[in-house]
C-alpha cells in the first residue's frame, strides 16, 4: 500500500469508501480498509470529513456502525489525551501486569520472531510505513504478555515507524492490550492469527491453546531485549521569509489541513519543533512523508525547524489549531470533531454513548 501526497488523491481515497464490506472484513489483513489513517493522523482530513463524505453517498449510519465507531475511536483517543496530557506516557489506569523487563525483544525488531505473518508485516511497517490494525495488537501483544516487557519503548518503537502515528491512539491502544489502561490482557494464538492473515503455520511458540497463555514462561525466541536509540533527523532550514502584517498560520505534525484558511494571504509555516521529536522521535521515512504533504498540498509553507519562541520572534498575529502538544501562544483554534463529546472518559462505550446520539440520529 502507498499513500500518495495530493489532497485530490486523498480525496478519491474517501470516495472509495465501502463501510459495509469495511464492517465485515475490517480484521483480515486484505480486508476493506480505508488507508485514510495517515491522513487523518496528520491533519489532512479529520474524521468528520470522513464521516459527512460517507453519509452523503447515502449510507444510513445505522446500518455502517461498525466503520462509525472506528471513527469514534480515533477521537476518543485524543479526548483522553487533552484530558490527562504526559499521564497517557505512564500507565494509565494501573501498573502493567508483568512487566518485569524494559525493551523491546530483538527477534521482534529485527522480524525474525518465527511468526511469518508478524515477522512479514514488521517488514512491510519498515518498508511502508503502515501497519494493519490487527497486525499492531499482535504486536503489542507479544512484545508485553509474552516477553514481558513494559510497553513504553515498543510503543515509540512502533510509533517510530508509523506514517499513522497518533501518539494517544499507539500509547493507550499499546495499553489497552497489555492492561495498563484495560482490566484484562489481550492475546492471540496461532489459530488466530491464520485465520485473519491467511496463513497456515503450525508449531510456532503460539500454537497453543488461550488457556496456556495464563502460566506460560517467555518463549525463547523472544526472551532476548534490547534497547533502542530513536532519534529523528531533522533537516537543516532557513529562518522563514514572514511578513509581519499578514497572520502566520502555524502547521505541525498533526495539522497540515490544506483547506485551513485557504483562501486569505498569510505565512504559512511548518513548524518543527526539536523539543517535541526528542519526546516522541519518528523515523526520516515518516518526517519526509509530514513534509511531502505539506510541500504538496501547501505549496507556499515554509519548513521551519525552531522552537516556536524563535518563530515567536518573527511573526505578529498568530493562529494555530488545538493540539496537545502545542505550547504556542497567539489565536488557538478548535480542531474538527467527529461529535461535541468533549472531555475523559474511563471507557471508549461511556464515550460513544453519548457520541452516538449526533452520529446516529433516531
Amino acid at each position: 500500500m502507498t499513500f500518495p501526497p495530493s489532497y485530490a488523491q486523498i480525496l478519491a481515497r474517501i470516495e472509495q469508501i465501502e463501510p459495509k464490506k469495511y464492517a465485515a472484513s475490517r480484521n483480515f489483513i486484505d480486508g476493506a480498509v480505508t488507508y485514510l489513517s495517515p491522513y487523518i493522523s496528520r491533519g489532512v482530513i479529520s474524521t468528520k470529513q470522513v464521516y459527512d463524505a460517507v453519509i452523503a453517498k447515502g449510507f444510513e449510519p445505522n446500518q455502517i456502525e461498525k466503520f462509525i465507531q472506528e471513527l469514534a475511536w480515533r477521537d476518543y483517543w485524543q479526548q483522553i489525551w487533552i484530558a490527562k496530557g504526559d499521564a497517557i506516557d505512564e500507565d494509565l489506569i494501573k501498573p502493567q501486569p508483568n512487566a518485569e523487563r524494559k525493551g523491546i525483544a530483538t527477534s521482534l525488531n529485527q522480524a525474525e520472531t518465527g511468526i511469518n505473518a508478524i515477522d512479514q508485516r514488521v517488514k512491510t511497517l519498515y518498508q511502508t510505513g503502515y501497519m494493519h490494525n490487527h497486525i499492531r495488537m499482535y504486536v503489542a501483544s507479544i512484545a508485553c504478555n509474552m516477553a514481558n516487557c513494559h510497553w513504553q519503548l515498543p510503543a515509540k518503537w512502533m510509533y517510530y515507524h508509523l506514517f499513522d502515528g497518533d501518539w494517544a491512539s499507539n500509547a493507550l491502544s499499546w495499553q489497552w492490550v497489555c492492561g495498563a489502561n484495560s482490566h484484562k490482557l489481550y492475546y492471540a494464538n496461532q489459530e488466530n492469527i491464520n485465520k485473519y492473515c491467511h496463513t497456515s503455520q503450525s508449531d510456532t511458540f503460539l500454537d497453543i491453546p488461550y488457556e496456556r497463555f495464563n502460566d506460560l514462561p517467555i518463549p525463547l525466541v523472544i526472551q532476548q531485549t534490547e534497547q533502542l536509540n530513536l532519534s529523528t533527523p531533522l533537516p537543516q532550514t532557513d529562518i522563514p521569509k514572514i511578513v509581519k502584517d499578514k497572520p502566520t498560520l502555524i502547521y505541525n505534525f498533526y495539522n497540515l489541513d490544506p483547506q485551513w484558511y485557504n483562501d486569505i494571504d498569510a505565512n504559512r509555516v511548518l513548524l518543527l519543533e526539536p523539543s517535541v521529536f526528542q519526546k516522541y522521535p519518528v523515523s526520516e521515512k515518516v518526517l519526509n512523508f509530514c513534509i511531502e504533504l505539506a510541500k504538496t498540498n501547501l505549496p507556499s509553507i515554509q519548513v521551519y525547524v525552531a522552537e516556536f519562541t524563535e518563530l515567536e520572534k518573527l511573526a505578529g498575529e498568530i493562529i494555530y489549531k488545538e493540539h496537545p502538544l502545542n505550547k504556542y501562544k497567539g489565536k488557538q483554534e478548535p480542531r474538527t470533531w467527529l461529535t461535541a463529546v468533549t472531555g475523559y472518559y474511563p471507557s471508549f462505550f461511556a464515550f460513544y454513548k453519548k457520541a452516538r446520539k449526533e452520529l446516529i440520529p433516531k
